[in-house]
């Protein structure tokens, strides 16, 4: 398959002083905007689906053997690359150099990423045993690059392009796994099984100039007129080069500095694990089926998780069926080992800010304690019904997830004379360290999940075709519960260790329900299918209570036409977002961005792309 998707845009043109005047810093917008014949738009950020390109091969095989057996294989190579913009760097500041760029520029992340996946197996019979012995490998490698950039403090020297470097995951697992059926009681099902997963994570450094500021200096000493001697060093503290508004130039690449040699890490874990599983006809009625897996990580100890379901039948119409289950989540190694830091400068000192590991010194000085295994619980009741045409299945589930791991907001202190307590140690912990501020993965609040599915299917003969009607809806909610565990060195903290914008991502920014109901009627040659999905309001994700705008619940209309051409070919036309519609526009200026957001970036209700427009042939030989 290939795919080239253009980019969109739905943002708006931004509405704050686009260019500055110095010394001064006199607002000269207007004037700027007449003499370079440009407007308000040009400056402006991109928002809306980004640049993609991707080819992707796949392939699946299965080979008979003696025996009755069967080798098989599967698996695909993939290429996707993306192009995604970032804020536009006005003309006249620091961040730009007005040789490269004379009206500023807007950069852009561009994403080179690679997907690898074999496995390979053999399945057959050794007595009356099914057996399926199997390895399979998958790998992804992302590569960031930056375009259309610059690094500030090379001047008029800086690429425009940059490599930032990237991780790479690669997974390997072995799988054995027996299954047999015997006539106990009304018919029983035993399986069991091993695996043993490799996983390695990589985080790649970028080049130096994708992150190196050359505009730092280290002294050391002092002249006979008591003026410092200065020695270029990019890891030095002491600035010398300046922009229109006198602020220092900043290094690495504009919107994403590369990764530093000191982020880049190669980790490895294996696990094991061994499972078994009945399933158990008591009578043709009631049916049980319990599971149990031991699972051992080479870095977080063993556990033991269980899973029992059952089905009654009341009668040809009605059944109940109800499971319950525990739950083991490791922390990934990306969650564990990934670090991204910059440089900042205070009072020329430089010091490090950005996302430390849990075994950093940062960490371990703040009392930030190691990662630590999600634990979870679930339940869940529901029945089925069918009616003749008509089928029904309702189904109401609750999870409680204990030591969620989430990404705590930036931990900075103040030294100020009026700073808290709190604040001040958390300042000088963090000065030990050479740090201004930092941000962990933590397990820091436990959360519960409740919820209903409902499908509905109908299917009838209706004149001379057939039509099938399918409804189904969700309503669930997810709550953070009980306090949040905060290191006793940060209490007083647990709005940044889970901040207010982050509480609303969990509870609210995606809908809490949804449904769609699908209308499909085939006659003749022909086929009609009509789609209504339903997206409930969400709120936007942010710190201030007063910008948490409500974004009303909305319809969306799909709808297709399909005509069977030949025996092999079937073309298709139809519109996705049928009647061309959008979520709310954003209604508080606080969360636009200076009028550069039309529609919210953090409450996730559904595109905002607009209609889709299609057309299909499909062949099958």
């Amino acid at each position: 398959s290939f795919d080239d998707r253009k980019p969109t845009d739905r943002g708006g043109a931004r509405n704050d002083v686009i260019y500055r005047r110095y010394p001064g810093g006199v607002d000269r917008t207007d004037s700027f905007l007449v003499a370079t014949n440009t407007t308000r738009k040009d400056y402006s950020l991109v928002v809306g689906q980004s640049k993609y390109t991707s080819g992707q091969f796949s392939f699946n095989t299965a080979i008979p053997l003696n025996n009755g057996a069967e080798f098989y294989a599967f698996g695909g190579l993939g290429y996707r690359k993306g192009k995604s913009g970032g804020f536009y760097r006005l003309p006249n500041e620091s961040r730009n150099i007005l040789e490269i760029y004379p009206l500023g520029f807007l950069p852009y992340i561009g994403s080179d990423a690679y997907d690898r996946s074999f496995a390979a197996g053999i399945r057959g019979k050794v007595a009356e045993w099914n057996v399926d012995f199997s390895n399979s490998f998958g790998q992804n490698q992302f590569d960031f690059s930056v375009l259309n950039s610059l690094n500030a403090s090379l001047g008029k020297a800086s690429p425009t392009n940059f490599n930032a470097g990237g991780p790479k995951f690669t997974q390997n697992t072995t799988n054995v796994d027996l299954s047999r059926s015997f006539d106990w009681l009304s018919g029983t099902n035993l399986a069991f099984g091993g695996e043993f997963r490799f996983e390695n994570y990589q985080l790649k450094a970028g080049d130096q100039n994708s992150y190196a500021n050359y505009g730092l200096a280290r002294q050391v000493g002092v002249d006979a007129n008591g003026n410092p001697i200065l020695v270029p060093d990019f890891t030095g503290s002491v600035n010398t080069l300046f922009g229109p508004d006198g602020s220092a130039r900043p290094g690495g690449a504009q919107v994403f500095p590369g990764f530093r040699p000191e982020n880049a890490v190669n980790a490895n874990r294996t696990a094991a694990s061994i499972y078994a599983d009945a399933e158990l006809n008591f009578s043709k009625a009631f049916l049980v089926d319990a599971a149990v897996r031991y699972e051992n990580y080479s870095d977080f100890g063993s556990t033991t998780n269980g899973k029992i379901a059952a089905r009654y039948k009341l009668n040809k119409t009605f059944s109940i069926r109800a499971s319950a289950s525990t739950g083991f989540r490791a922390p990934s190694l990306q969650q564990r080992y990934y670090a991204n830091t910059a440089t900042v400068f205070t009072s020329g000192v430089a010091n490090e800010i950005g996302t430390f590991p849990n075994d950093s010194r940062p960490a371990q000085l703040l009392g930030i304690p190691k990662l630590s295994p999600e634990k979870s619980k679930s339940v869940s009741l529901g029945f089925t019904g069918s009616f003749g045409k008509l089928k029904v299945t309702l189904d109401g589930y609750y999870t409680r997830i204990n030591d969620r791991v989430i990404y705590t907001g930036q931990f900075t202190g103040s030294n100020a004379p009026t700073a808290s307590p709190v604040d001040k140690e958390i300042y000088q912990l963090l000065s030990l360290a050479n740090a201004t501020g930092a941000a962990f993965f933590a397990n820091a609040i436990n959360t519960e999940t409740r919820g209903i599915d409902l499908i509905v299917s109908y299917k009838a003969r209706l004149g001379k075709g057939t039509l099938s009607a399918d409804l189904a809806a969700n309503a669930s909610q997810t709550n953070q519960v009980g306090p949040i565990n905060v290191s006793s060195k940060l209490i007083g903290k647990e709005g940044t260790y889970f901040s207010a914008s982050s509480k609303v991502y969990l509870e609210n920014a995606v809908p809490n329900t949804k449904a769609n109901l699908a209308l499909n009627y085939g006659i003749g040659k022909f086929n009609f299918f009509l789609r209504n999905n339903y997206f409930g309001g969400v709120i936007e994700a942010t710190n201030t209570v007063a910008n948490q705008q409500y974004y009303t619940p909305k319809w969306v209309t799909d709808l297709s036409i399909g005509y069977k051409l030949s025996r092999i070919a079937n073309l298709t036309i139809g519109a996705n977002n049928l009647l061309d519609i959008y979520p709310d526009k954003i209604a508080i200026a606080a969360n636009s961005n200076s009028g550069q957001f039309v529609y919210s970036r953090s409450a996730l209700q559904f595109g905002s792309n607009g209609r889709y427009l299609f057309g299909r042939i499909d062949i099958n030989f």
